[in-house]
């Protein structure tokens, strides 16, 4: 829904730094009617800031340049999804032509907002089939009721890494497959002081911790979170409980919430040297594919290895699955070289070589059918694992919505609450979350 410059819709002025809410357009008109082979120079945002990782966009950029000499591309690193959008809803000269964002739970207001273009068209023109070249679920999560405003640049897949001397000295032959094995194991696995103070748990279980959050445990019970009317429908699906049920019981098998959230509080940042697993203060740990390298990187003093997360024990047959989000791609609705922003855009997410090149010297998981089994693809044992995850069709994401991440942080705080015993009633709590979240919707349409 293109408006004049002048026109900024009053919802978008109110809601200051925070994205687009759904039905208010980009201010700024675009066009699709340029002539991709004229000199232009386009601009791209995005937001890898690590000297390597920029390299590799550098990288990128010069062998599409050599592919495209009539097409320059000036790129800008380090950029925030807020800071991005405040600059599509300005339009204007200094505007991206194309973004990519590492937050896939916005997509939905990039569609329903329309500062983010429709792709489709772009991909029919230039005889791109999408289904053919990319994984469902990737797709589901780069589009927003048939929208298609996005497509998946690279990806991140959840899996557990696991201490394989733990193990051995735990007497445990395999990685867990199903939750009941997972938490005997936890119990197993965690090791105390003569004191009664931790040395070691077999699974860090709080949702705080690092990469735990909780939509990312809870992919493995395949969720539904709304239903074919986009109301929320945690509360009608037994399998919401059963993820509590079974996160509670690995607490408390484990020392309860408070004595685990004092070790917690214990560990070392994430990205350093003293995280908890590198310091082997947990056995199992969920996490995602960058980390295998930070270990041989930091030189972990243990033997470890990598697997899916386990499943629910009904669910055995889908062991193999995991959580999947990534970084997403596109073109500015604003962008008057959308026909060149569109090469670019093919280049990075459609061409096996580049995709494999980059996913290689990002250390992430490629996002095509063809980049997942290219043998040019540097994919170690521990690796292969999150490759697995990837392409399994259990694998799940979180489904886009009109306001962004909202509902994502609100089931977040309820998980918090229920973690720390503050959900005394989980079918009425969870009830709760669907009114909420229904209510955020609304408020977001409106």
């Amino acid at each position: 829904m293109p408006l004049p410059r002048m026109r900024i819709c009053l919802s978008v002025a109110l809601a200051g730094a925070g994205l687009l809410v759904s039905g208010c357009a980009n201010p700024s008109v675009g066009s699709d009617r340029d002539d991709p082979t004229k000199p232009v120079t386009l601009k791209f945002w995005h937001g890898w800031s690590d000297r390597a990782e920029v390299k590799a966009v550098n990288d990128s950029i010069a062998r599409f340049e050599k592919l495209h000499p009539n097409i320059k591309v000036k790129s800008v690193g380090n950029v925030t999804d807020e800071t991005m959008n405040q600059s599509l809803r300005a339009g204007g000269d200094d505007a991206p032509d194309v973004v990519s964002s590492f937050t896939t739970n916005n997509v939905g207001q990039y569609c329903s907002s329309g500062t983010w273009a429709d792709l489709d068209p772009f991909m029919k023109k230039t005889g791109v089939q999408k289904e053919k070249v990319f994984p469902k679920t990737f797709l589901d999560y780069t589009q927003y009721e048939g929208k298609q405003c996005a497509l998946p640049l690279l990806a991140d897949s959840f899996g557990l890494y696991y201490n394989k001397d733990a193990f051995e000295e735990a007497g445990i032959k395999r990685p867990p497959r199903t939750m009941s094995e997972f938490r005997r194991d936890a119990a197993k696995l965690t090791d105390r002081h003569q004191d009664g103070s931790y040395k070691r748990v077999g699974f860090m279980p709080n949702f705080r911790l690092y990469e735990n959050s909780p939509d990312r445990f809870f992919g493995q019970w395949g969720p539904k979170y709304f239903d074919s009317k986009g109301k929320a429908a945690l509360a009608k699906d037994p399998r919401s409980k059963q993820f509590y049920e079974t996160q509670l019981a690995l607490i408390k098998e484990q020392g309860g919430y408070a004595a685990l959230e004092k070790f917690r509080s214990q560990f070392g940042e994430e990205m350093s040297s003293q995280s908890a697993f590198l310091t082997q203060r947990v056995a199992m740990h969920l996490d995602g594919e960058w980390r295998g390298l930070m270990l041989k990187d930091d030189k972990a003093k243990f033997h470890w290895g990598t697997a899916p997360l386990p499943v629910p024990d009904d669910q055995e047959d889908t062991y193999g699955r995991g959580y999947l989000t990534g970084t997403v791609a596109g073109i500015a609705h604003s962008s008057r070289h959308q026909n060149a922003a569109w090469e670019f855009v093919k280049f990075l997410t459609v061409d096996t070589d580049q995709v494999v090149r980059f996913a290689n010297d990002i250390h992430n998981v490629p996002s095509t059918f063809a980049a997942l089994k290219s043998p040019k693809l540097h994919a170690d044992p521990a690796f292969r694992t999150f490759i697995d995850i990837a392409q399994d069709p259990h694998s799940t994401a979180m489904p886009p919505s009109n306001n962004g991440g909202q509902y994502v942080t609100t089931f977040q705080d309820f998980s918090y609450d229920v973690e720390a015993g503050k959900v005394p009633d989980l079918d009425k709590g969870l009830r709760r979350l669907d009114a909420q979240i229904d209510a955020d919707n609304l408020q977001s349409e409106n």
